[in-house]
Parts: C-alpha cells; sequence; structure tokens
C-alpha cells in the first residue's frame, strides 16, 4: 500500500531541513565565552552571517547557516558541524547556546538519515542547553517544585527549568525541543514548545507544522499567514503554504507555490526538496511521467535523497518499469530506513506476485517501526496502516483510535483508522472516518478508494462507485495494490441501473 503523508513524523522529511529552530536565534544571543560559542575548531572567518556562531568556518559554517536560514544542510556539512560542537563541548561544557545547536544538529540528522537514535541524544543536548546558564543572565528561570512543569518533565523534587521567550525568538532550546518533537510525529507536544518560543517567523513555521500534524487546518493557516508577513518571500514560507494549500485541495495554488519555493532556495538541500515537492504534486494527479522528471530533478541537485529515490520509484512502477522501481526502492531504504519506504516496496512485490520478496519487506517495515518506537517516534499511523492490511486489523484499530483520541486528527489518520475498522469487520464505524478523511479537502485517490471499499461494504452502490472512479479519476496508479483492486470493484457493481423512461 502507499502510505501518504505517513510523515510528517518519521515524516515530515518533505520540507527539506525539518530543524531551522535553534540556530538561527544564535545571532541575537551573540558571543558565548572567551572567542564566542563557535570559537572552536573552525577558527574565524564564518562569524556574523545568519545563524552562525562566532568562529565557524567551512563546512560546518555553511550547515549552521543553512539551518539557521531554514535552508537545511548537506549531511558532510552536518557531521562537521556535529564533530565541531561536540568538540568544543567537551571544553567548553556550560555553553548553553552550543549545546542548542548541537541538539539541532543532531535532530537534522536524525530525519535527514532516517536514524532515530539521533533522537536521544539531541533531547539530551538541548535539554543540557535548558539547564545550563546563559552568558547574561539569560533565558531560563527555576519553577519551583509543584508549578506546571516542561512538556514531557513531571512536577516535583527540586523543581524544573522553565524556558520564557527571549528577545522575541524564544530560547533556542525551546524551539529545538518542538523540532525534536515534530520529528518524532509528536505534535502535541511540538505545539507546546512552539507556544513557549514566542513570536518569531521559526516560532510560526513550527506552529504550522504542528498544526497541520494535528489536523488542526484553521490554527495551521493563522499560523501560516503570521509566518509570511514575518518572511514573506522565504522558502520555509512557500514549502508550508504549499502543504497548507495541498491539504485544502487547491492543487493549482498549491503547484504555484511549489514554483516559488524553487526559485526561492537558498541551498541544494532546500532546492532538491522544492522539486521533489513539485514531483509529489505531479504524483499526487497521476502524471506519472511530470512526476518522474521532477524526482529526477530533484536527484540531480542531491543525489541520495531518499523521498525523491521513493518518488522516482512510484513513478517508474506507475510506468511499468518494475525492476527500475525495486532498485530505486533499495537505494531509499539504503539512504533513509523508514518503514513506509519497507511498506511500499512491499506492496509493489506483491504486486508482481513475488510473495516471498514481499513478506521480507513487510518484516523489514515492523523492524523498522519498532526500532524507531525504541528512540521514541510515533508509528501509530505507519504501523495501524500495515496492521490493517497485512497483520492485525483489530490491533490497527487499537492503535489509531488511541491516535485519535490523543488528539492527532489529521485527515491520514481518519482515512487510517477508517479503513482498519472495515478491515476489522466494521463498516459502519468505518463510514463517518473515510468520510472525514476525504471531506477535508485534499485529494487524495488513497482516501477515495479507502471510503469506495467502505460504501460497497455497506450496500450503498451508488457512493461506492463515485468513489471508486473519483479515486482512479485523480491518480490512476495511486497504489500497485489498490488501483487494480479498485477497477475489479468497480467491475463488480457494474453500470448504474437506468432511470425508468419518463411518461
Amino acid at each position: 500500500m502507499k502510505t501518504e503523508r505517513v510523515s510528517q513524523v518519521v515524516l515530515l522529511a518533505g520540507a527539506g531541513a525539518v530543524l531551522a529552530g535553534a540556530l538561527a536565534l544564535l545571532a541575537a544571543d551573540g558571543p558565548v565565552g572567551a572567542g564566542g560559542a563557535g570559537a572552536g575548531a573552525g577558527g574565524a572567518g564564518a562569524a556574523g552571517a545568519p545563524g552562525v556562531p562566532a568562529g565557524l568556518a567551512g563546512p560546518a559554517a555553511r550547515a549552521a547557516a543553512g539551518m539557521g536560514a531554514g535552508a537545511g544542510a548537506s549531511p558532510p556539512d552536518l557531521a562537521a558541524l556535529i564533530g565541531d560542537r561536540e568538540a568544543w563541548l567537551r571544553r567548553h561544557p556550560g555553553d548553553a547556546v552550543s549545546w542548542a545547536v548541537l541538539g539541532a544538529a543532531y535532530t537534522e540528522h536524525g530525519v535527514r538519515t532516517g536514524d532515530p537514535a539521533a533522537y536521544p541524544k539531541a533531547e539530551r543536548a538541548l535539554r543540557r542547553s535548558l539547564e545550563a546558564r546563559p552568558a547574561g543572565g539569560g533565558a531560563l528561570s527555576h519553577v519551583p517544585a509543584g508549578a506546571r512543569a516542561l512538556p514531557d518533565r513531571p512536577a516535583g523534587g527540586g523543581g524544573v527549568l522553565e524556558a520564557r521567550p527571549a528577545g522575541g525568538g524564544g530560547a533556542p532550546a525551546v524551539l529545538g525541543l518542538g523540532e525534536l518533537a515534530l520529528a518524532r510525529g509528536d505534535f502535541g507536544t511540538a505545539l507546546r514548545w512552539a507556544r513557549k518560543a514566542g513570536s518569531g517567523w521559526r516560532a510560526q513555521a513550527l506552529l504550522v507544522d504542528a498544526h497541520r500534524g494535528l489536523g488542526d487546518d484553521a490554527a495551521a493557516g493563522e499560523a501560516l499567514e503570521r509566518l509570511r508577513k514575518l518572511r514573506p518571500t522565504s522558502g520555509a514560507a512557500q514549502a508550508r503554504a504549499v502543504e497548507l494549500y495541498r491539504d485544502r485541495g487547491w492543487r493549482e495554488d498549491a503547484a504555484a507555490r511549489a514554483h516559488d519555493a524553487v526559485a526561492l532556495s537558498g541551498t541544494s538541500a532546500e532546492r532538491a526538496a522544492a522539486l521533489r515537492r513539485l514531483g509529489d504534486l505531479e504524483w499526487e494527479r497521476g502524471y506519472a511521467r511530470e512526476a518522474l522528471a521532477r524526482y529526477e530533478a530533484a536527484l540531480r541537485v542531491a543525489p541520495g535523497d531518499a523521498p525523491s529515490l521513493a518518488g522516482r520509484a512510484r513513478a517508474l512502477a506507475a510506468l511499468g518499469r518494475t525492476d527500475e522501481a525495486l532498485r530505486m526502492y533499495g537505494a531509499a531504504l539504503e539512504a533513509r530506513p523508514l518503514p513506509e519506504y519497507a511498506l511500499e516496496a512491499g506492496d509493489l512485490y506483491a504486486a508482481l506476485g513475488r510473495d516471498a520478496a514481499a513478506r521480507e519487506r513487510y518484516a523489514r517495515a515492523v523492524e523498522l517501526a519498532d526500532a524507531a518506537e525504541s528512540y521514541g517516534v510515533d508509528t501509530a499511523l505507519v504501523r495501524g496502516r500495515y496492521e490493517a492490511e497485512h497483520g492485525d486489523p483489530e490491533r490497527a484499530v487499537e492503535v489509531l483510535r488511541a491516535r485519535w483520541r490523543g488528539g492527532h486528527r489529521s485527515a491520514e489518520v481518519a482515512d487510517a483508522l477508517g479503513w482498519a475498522l472495515l478491515r476489522a469487520g466494521e463498516p459502519e464505524q468505518a463510514l463517518p472516518y473515510a468520510r472525514a478523511a476525504t471531506g477535508r479537502g485534499v485529494r487524495s485517490a488513497l482516501f477515495a478508494y479507502h471510503r469506495g471499499e467502505v460504501e460497497r461494504a455497506l450496500g450503498r452502490d451508488g457512493a461506492a462507485r463515485r468513489a471508486l472512479e473519483e479515486a482512479l479519476r485523480i491518480n490512476p496508479y495511486f497504489s500497485p495494490l489498490h488501483a487494480p483492486a479498485a477497477r475489479r470493484a468497480l467491475a463488480e457493481l457494474g453500470e448504474p441501473p437506468q432511470a425508468p423512461p419518463g411518461r
């Protein structure tokens, strides 16, 4: 099965550099200690650039500047930044700002490589930043025992540290913890941190992403408007406009903003993400050749970009080039081992009748989801989709219902829960969720197919026929398993009955 937008969990990979947050506040904070927060391995040369600690140079400075601008960083530059800050902090363990930089870099590393083991490192570094006393008094204050605690930290003991917004931008660690929660798919916690992070543009970007993840499109739109007032021509604003317009079904507007994002991109990582986003929009409309061209353009800019490799695999499969598609899925899994890529590869193998290989990929998806969950990633959506299709549908209902009740009410969760209920033999319970998923505005072939099957199970043949036809109209290639199933279902339903002639 195709897992649409499973991501924003493991999963906001489509936005390019997920973590722009903590770094850009460094310029306002100024140098820390002798030589500045970044006076270490890099030497002088990059100080004064936006988001670059004083003293950084070379690849580490490029990474800091790219992240500070919301444009992301290449993996080699990111590794250089991590190495530089680790070395600096061994000598200066009280540097709160550099702990925030390091935490932000760990998070981005985890997102870019699909390595959830980076997230606990990020959390330790960011909480260390909160616990350190920043130069000049800082933005941290002690909260007495029993007072309201930070998200995920209980009150009690000797009290906890609470970050207060500073200088209109918010404490770097607060924003970093919000981005970390976003990377883990914990949108509620991301929202709580975003509300503590002040009124700067990065806080608004985080609010857009958190509200979208929770399914609150109105609040996401309000945050987007604030972001666009603060950064009207930024790639970060354009990228989020694309996603929000797509959610509302405004496909032409989304495409226009996606073209703008390509033109405004400042780094190779940001440009590749913008081109990939154009490919996603083409793919969702069933334009396989056009999508393939966009994904290949993204890969020319950023070879090895995992989401572009996976997108290329989908397009190749739609065009009948299945051997190439399977190789692309393998490359995507190697570059970024995410469970949704394994699921998609498994579905393609299953559609080709290669059942042993399909079972192997499905087992790999479960293994990857288990590993991600052990590092604090919310895997409910991808696990629910797997269980509904290939495992225990009742377990899928349990997992997804808990997510829904926990406030995660996006169209993706509604669709997955409705499908799980159908697979568990509860079509009447499934129908409200299927309607919620297709009624939000997003034009999704998968959602329409799922609703069609729910309607068919309830004997509502006319509604089923309309939804199944809509699925194939939106994207006739939407899934190597479900697109053929939609055609079979329509054939079984037959033509609608003819109205009696008028008298």
